[in-house]
């Protein structure tokens, strides 16, 4: 299951139409408030989450999830790309930080996780 926290629908559809050949069980908000519930109510196996959302910004949610579950395995998709915002990411604990302007490569960067997650199982 992959939940998707976008608030923009347009770029929310977008991306549920990159990813849902690869899970077709995707769940979808607009808000990191909702994210955090639907994380506790579904416990998705990945996270899309952008950061610029009200009334609780992507990065602010991730680190609940985070908090709530250590192994939350959560990629920022964001336009903001700014070199502090990438750290900040990164030290609260997201698995990958990716450029809504490099969209396209989402589905190979999810295969290439899911992998090396199977092989961290083993």
């Amino acid at each position: 299951m992959i939940l998707i926290a976008e608030d923009n629908i347009g770029m929310r559809r977008m991306i549920r139409n990159l990813v849902e050949d690869l899970d077709p069980d995707v769940i979808e908000c607009s808000d990191g408030q909702q994210a955090i519930i639907a994380y506790e109510k579904y416990q998705p196996d990945l996270v899309l989450m952008d950061i610029n959302m009200r009334p609780i910004d992507g990065l602010t949610a991730s680190r609940e999830i985070l908090s709530r579950d250590a192994n939350a395995r959560i990629i920022i998709v964001t336009q903001q790309q700014d070199a502090r915002t990438r750290e900040t990411a990164l030290a609260i604990g997201v698995e990958v930080f990716i450029g809504k302007d490099d969209l396209m490569s989402l589905p190979e960067l999810i295969r290439k996780k899911a992998t090396e997650s199977t092989v961290d199982d083993e």
